[in-house]
């Protein structure tokens, strides 16, 4: 690759990195997951920076947020450290937050429940990449 193409490719990531810092909306973090940087041990962390670790229950990238600011460590990692880190893409009661399918490979299936708009959806049919509140969801009671 000439040298151009690498200064090019540098400043790309760069601006895609101030663009992730803009996004504050779950749902639109989790719809470019696999963009942040990964999780790492040894790395000072501060307080709102996002990364990604693991995967979550649908096998998809899984985001997490620092909640203070530390030097991460091998012992506490993301999924077992909470007073550290919060699951991004879940309310507080562990329902995940709709995010719009990119097609049929992370559509939801029927019995999928989502958090939308402050109100819970559970899909009625498979393959479903609509809205809830749209079509093929009923809304269920909290």
């Amino acid at each position: 690759m000439s040298m151009d193409k690498v200064y090019k490719a540098k400043q790309l990531r760069r601006a895609l990195q101030m663009f992730l810092t803009s996004l504050t909306d779950e749902s639109q973090m989790m719809e470019v997951a696999d963009v942040y940087p990964a999780y790492k041990v040894d790395h000072a962390y501060k307080t709102g920076d996002v990364f990604r670790y693991g995967l979550n229950e649908d096998n998809e990238t899984q985001l997490y947020q620092v909640l203070q600011a530390h030097t991460s460590a091998s012992q506490w990692t993301p999924d077992t450290a909470t007073s550290l880190y919060k699951k991004i893409g879940v309310n507080s009661d562990g329902t995940r937050i709709w995010t719009q399918p990119l097609g049929a490979s992370d559509a939801y299936n029927k019995g999928d429940v989502v958090s939308h708009k402050d109100k819970l959806w559970e899909s009625t049919v498979d393959g479903n990449v609509w809205e809830p509140g749209v079509y093929g969801w009923t809304e269920k009671e909290s």
